[in-house]
């Protein structure tokens, strides 16, 4: 036994240079967690590929060409907005796509699963949106806020008009929805928590619609609002077609049914021909119904909605 040697536990391991034995392990501390790498890494990964992506897609005319439209134009028409959030979208989506290869996760925890069931959940989404703008409206209206006169367009162009804005919108809800609770809220929701990311995300969501012509104070608050109402949706289902479809037909009743302003944007094309008048609390002014004092209770009903409609599933039992 006295010819056995001692192993120096001094020693840095094999092809560690001395006195730097520890350098290994702090860096994988900083890079690395117990699901791989770090929340804030990943977030910022994902942001640099998104930026890089929409640099790239600014350069290509026809999405140089729709930005100057939008800008230039005081009413929005379908086909710009198409074609921004249509690059818009493949942008977040390419990026996605990019970091699931690197963590090696499905695409699909991300929060957009394919199949049959997803579709579902996208249907499901679209009477909620209708439903709960119109229960907006009618309230404004029987208070005297919120008056319609009758048809802008019919026939034909109304097809038309009604299928345009409903493409542009389902990109609008395609890129909102995955940008700030796809990708984002699962990176982030593995650093603190679901709850807690949804919040902050949906605080920079409303924070973005600060950049929307004739946006108040009160409208972004209601739009962060609706970005907790989506996690809401995104918690009980598990998928974020049900937001995107609630999101789509919302924004789509807004413009194009109802012919009102969306976060102080109007549009051409828009259906109904219909008014505001009173007091801003009640209208929501330029801002247009997002604007109303009364959204919160439509909220809150929304909320509500979903609770009865989607059950939360029973906590699977520990073992």
């Amino acid at each position: 036994m006295g010819s056995e040697s001692t192993p120096n536990l001094s020693s840095p391991p094999a092809g560690v240079p001395p006195g730097r034995a520890d350098a290994p392990s702090r860096l994988d501390w900083l890079l690395f967690g117990p699901k791989g790498l770090r929340p804030v890494w990943r977030i910022i990964s994902f942001i640099a590929l998104v930026y890089g992506f929409s640099l790239v897609a600014d350069l290509i005319g026809p999405v140089r060409h729709a930005f100057a439209r939008v800008v230039s134009d005081p009413q929005v028409g379908p086909v710009p907005v198409i074609v921004i959030e249509l690059a818009r979208a493949i942008e977040v989506l390419a990026a996605a796509a990019i970091m699931a290869l690197l963590e090696k996760r499905p695409f699909a925890e991300y929060g957009l699963p394919g199949g049959l069931a997803s579709a579902k959940r996208f249907l499901q989404g679209l009477p909620l949106g209708f439903v709960m703008l119109s229960v907006l409206l009618a309230a404004i209206g029987a208070l005297r806020g919120f008056s319609i006169h009758g048809f802008s367009v019919g026939g034909a162009e109304a097809l038309k008009y009604a299928l345009l804005w409903g493409i542009a919108f389902a990109l609008v809800g395609l890129y909102e929805d995955f940008l700030f609770r796809g990708y984002l809220q699962a990176a982030l929701g593995d650093g603190i928590g679901f709850w807690p990311a949804a919040i902050i995300l949906a605080l920079v969501f409303g924070g973005i619609h600060l950049g929307n012509s004739g946006e108040a104070i009160f409208g972004v608050v209601m739009a962060a609002l609706f970005g907790l109402v989506d996690a809401f949706a995104l918690r009980r289902t598990g998928s974020l077609w049900l937001p995107i479809g609630m999101h789509m037909s919302w924004d789509w009743s807004e413009t194009f049914f109802y012919g009102t302003p969306d976060s102080g944007v109007t549009a051409t094309g828009h259906l109904l021909n219909s008014s505001f008048h009173g007091a801003k609390w009640l209208t929501g002014g330029t801002v247009g119904p997002e604007g109303s004092w009364l959204v919160l209770p439509t909220l809150l009903l929304w909320v509500l909605a979903i609770h009865l409609l989607f059950p939360a599933k029973p906590a699977s039992a520990s073992a």
